[in-house]
């Protein structure tokens, strides 16, 4: 499919490229899912931030027994984290024959729009919800009644209703970058947070600061915000401009503070004056390991989630039992071992934009 694209790609309109690689797409997916199998971590006890995580090996299904409409929910479809997870959810609903319908909140502060979503979801046609909540707590004091499967996607959900979280341990994903650090020569850390006791935000930091506990390493700064380029850019331009002596050797933050934080320190001279370390990865992370611009990155996998979280809600449909804390191992990157890593299931596509709607039994994604 890429050779036939990429030799056309200078004579087919827009249009014609995209219903190409939707051709494609239908052409590949069932050949490609019919010896698949993902390699998984099952997590207990469910729901808590230190965890036990035992290997799994899941084979997915390669058909449905109806073309089931399942409704997904998203925070925001911003930055490349939560694309990725679009991307997998239409690709594996695609595959299986089955609805989709994606809706975004707009943002991490915006709990009323998504609990508006909830309701609608729960109203209309949709057998099964998938659940990336703007807040651990959104459901906490409302009586929506849940009628119909609900599973947590990515960012955990306190409602005992909820027993399928579908994502990674981020407070693992702290723990693990904190252990990173405690390595290095670095000794002053400041942080880029994302927004304050949403998404994974406290549990990165907490996994950060346990794993740091014994060592050297000195967090000398910590700076929460939306995750926002442009508010990011401003957090670090604030920092720096209090001219903190000496300066943080290393900057941790999410894939989009990274990003923000690489144009920031070219712009005053200061590339390579601070390791960069993000608790994620993006398309643009990945090209800074590459280039040896970003020291460090978890992988979590993100189009692998979109696809389990599809899979695990078609087996709850059809009489299968909750599955608890259940997600890809993380992957450690650093500039030294991307030649090792698979990175398949780790980003969308280049080409790929937000997908909203996937009609059950046919090959039409709706923008």
């Amino acid at each position: 499919m890429s050779q036939f694209a990429t030799k056309f790609e200078a004579v087919l309109p827009a249009t014609k490229r995209l219903l190409l690689w939707l051709l494609a797409l239908l052409m590949f997916i069932p050949a490609a899912l019919a010896n698949e199998t993902w390699e998984l971590e099952q997590r207990s006890p469910f729901n808590e931030a230190i965890q036990q995580a035992s290997p799994l090996t899941h084979t997915p299904l390669t058909k449905a027994n109806k073309p089931w409409k399942l409704c997904a929910l998203v925070p925001h479809l911003k930055d490349a984290y939560w694309i990725g997870i679009d991307y997998g959810l239409a690709k594996q609903s695609q595959a299986l024959g089955l609805g989709l319908e994606l809706h975004e909140a707009g943002g991490y502060g915006n709990n009323q729009t998504q609990l508006a979503q909830l309701k609608s979801c729960l109203d209309g046609d949709a057998d099964a919800i998938l659940l990336g909540a703007v807040s651990p707590h959104l459901l906490e004091g409302h009586t929506l009644e849940l009628t119909k499967p609900v599973l947590a996607l990515v960012n955990q959900l306190a409602d005992h209703r909820v027993q399928t979280h579908i994502g990674v341990n981020w407070y693992q994903m702290g723990y693990l970058t904190g252990e990173y650090l405690a390595s290095t020569p670095h000794k002053r850390l400041a942080m880029l947070a994302g927004p304050e006791g949403r998404g994974g935000t406290d549990l990165v930091e907490k996994g950060v600061k346990q794993a740091l506990q014994d060592s050297q390493v000195e967090i000398v700064a910590v700076m929460h915000a939306d995750n926002n380029r442009n508010l990011y850019r401003d957090q670090l331009n604030l920092l720096l401009n209090q001219n903190m002596q000496p300066l943080p050797q290393a900057l941790l933050g999410s894939a989009v503070a990274i990003e923000a934080a690489m144009g920031t320190l070219r712009q005053r001279s200061l590339t390579n004056q601070l390791a960069l370390v993000s608790s994620y990865l993006s398309p643009d992370i990945l090209r800074g390991l590459k280039r040896n611009k970003v020291a460090y990155a978890n992988d979590d996998r993100v189009v692998l989630q979109g696809r389990l979280a599809v899979d695990l809600a078609v087996r709850l449909l059809q009489g299968e039992k909750a599955f608890g804390d259940i997600g890809p191992a993380i992957l450690q990157l650093r500039p030294d071992n991307l030649k090792n890593m698979q990175l398949d299931d780790s980003l969308a596509p280049a080409d790929f934009y937000p997908v909203y709607r996937v009609e059950a039994k046919g090959s039409e994604l709706s923008r």
